[in-house]
């Protein structure tokens, strides 16, 4: 049996996201939901109205052997622009942060380093806001959120 560890990204709108990991080899599974937030068990429309405190996000069962923890935040840079506050594209609060929730020490430095190494690279015009937190309880979001892109386009995730 391989082995699994678990990594937790918000970027926005979490059906983008989900496609975009669900794309890489190494991935076991995605689930898109909730973290960051102070209600327990919260809905859509809970989150929605920024008062729970919540980030829509990606819950990431990886297999370390067949991809890195390096990887998989190289595809979260890539998939959204960790230089704007609170928003991405047209979507707009706190709920679409860009958050990194990591689940042990070494997650933790590695994504500070990934940040930090992102921001001194010169690729972005503006700095990093991207938080770097512990993770807590992630709740998942209702059924119909799930592999939503994939549901509605018929193709799997997208490029």
């Amino acid at each position: 049996m391989s082995q699994r560890e678990t990594a937790t990204f918000g970027a926005g709108c979490f059906w983008g996201v989900q496609a975009r990991f669900d794309r890489l080899g190494g991935v076991i599974e995605t689930m898109v939901g909730y973290a960051g937030g102070t209600t327990k068990t919260p809905s859509y429309q809970d989150v929605c109205t920024g008062r729970t405190g919540h980030a829509e996000v990606v819950q990431v069962t990886f297999d370390p052997d067949r991809i890195g923890y390096d990887q998989l935040l190289e595809a979260f840079w890539e998939c959204h622009d960790p230089t704007t506050l609170n928003r991405q594209g047209p979507d707009i609060g706190t709920q679409y942060r860009s958050v990194i929730f990591t689940h042990d020490d070494t997650q933790a430095r590695r994504a500070a380093a990934s940040k930090d190494a992102l921001d001194r690279s010169g690729r972005l015009r503006r700095p990093v806001v991207t938080e770097i937190v512990p993770a807590g309880p992630f709740w998942p979001a209702e059924a119909y959120h799930q592999k939503y892109l994939e549901k509605r386009s018929g193709v799997g995730a997208l490029p």
